[in-house]
């Protein structure tokens, strides 16, 4: 049976390697889990031992086949139900994330294809996250991280990876949602900084913080 801990582990090992071309620390699984490594230690094995991961003591542990189909459903229904929380239900995109945290191992597989359909079939979650396809096919864009534009360079917003709800906040209030148009102001490596315009807002972020915003260029 799997249980809504399985699923968590599983989605987990998918967001730390979205396209299968590594192993994934016990630790690292440990941390993005939220639990001891001994904890994750033990799953790993219960996941072994049902053929949904591969695992060599010391080399890490990586999704097998079966493991990442079912990966890549739950990340498509926890995508939805953020996408139809904010869209539908008129939530803020900073609440959505905990709900449908909750909620991806509730809903239906019948409902989620209602909701999609609903959507329009989207492509995206209100993050810019790619959303899965019902054959659990991700969508492909060719996305820049914020911090490796130059000055003058025309982008638009396309995807955010930080959840933090103040970030969020902070993103929103600075007129960096999804789709906006910005301008490179300027750049400092110096200053570990860059410079951007977006409508009437004048935004600095550090680079560390524009390593978690993906445009694409105009």
């Amino acid at each position: 049976m799997i249980t809504s801990t399985v699923e968590d582990y599983l989605k987990a090992l998918f967001l730390l390697d979205p396209n299968g071309k590594k192993r994934i620390a016990t630790g690292e699984l440990a941390k993005a889990t939220n639990v001891t490594p001994g904890s994750a230690t033990a799953m790993i094995k219960t996941l072994a031992e049902a053929g949904l991961v591969r695992h060599r003591p010391h080399y890490g542990v990586q999704l097998t086949t079966t493991g990442r189909n079912l990966a890549v459903h739950v990340v498509r229904r926890h995508r939805i139900v953020e996408l139809f929380l904010v869209k539908i239900l008129g939530m803020d995109w900073g609440e959505v994330h905990n709900e449908a945290e909750k909620l991806e191992h509730a809903v239906s597989n019948e409902v989620i294809e209602r909701m999609d359909a609903l959507l329009g079939h989207p492509t995206a979650d209100p993050h810019g996250d790619p959303i899965p396809n019902a054959s659990g096919e991700l969508p492909r864009r060719s996305l820049t991280q914020l911090s490796a534009c130059k000055e003058g360079d025309h982008v638009s917003v396309a995807r955010i990876h930080n959840q933090d709800t103040e970030f969020l906040k902070f993103a929103e209030e600075s007129g960096l949602l999804l789709g906006a148009k910005i301008t490179i102001s300027s750049k400092s490596d110096h200053a570990d900084s860059i410079t951007l315009l977006s409508g009437e807002h004048k935004v600095t972020l550090g680079l560390a913080s524009a390593c978690r915003i993906e445009v694409e260029h105009a």
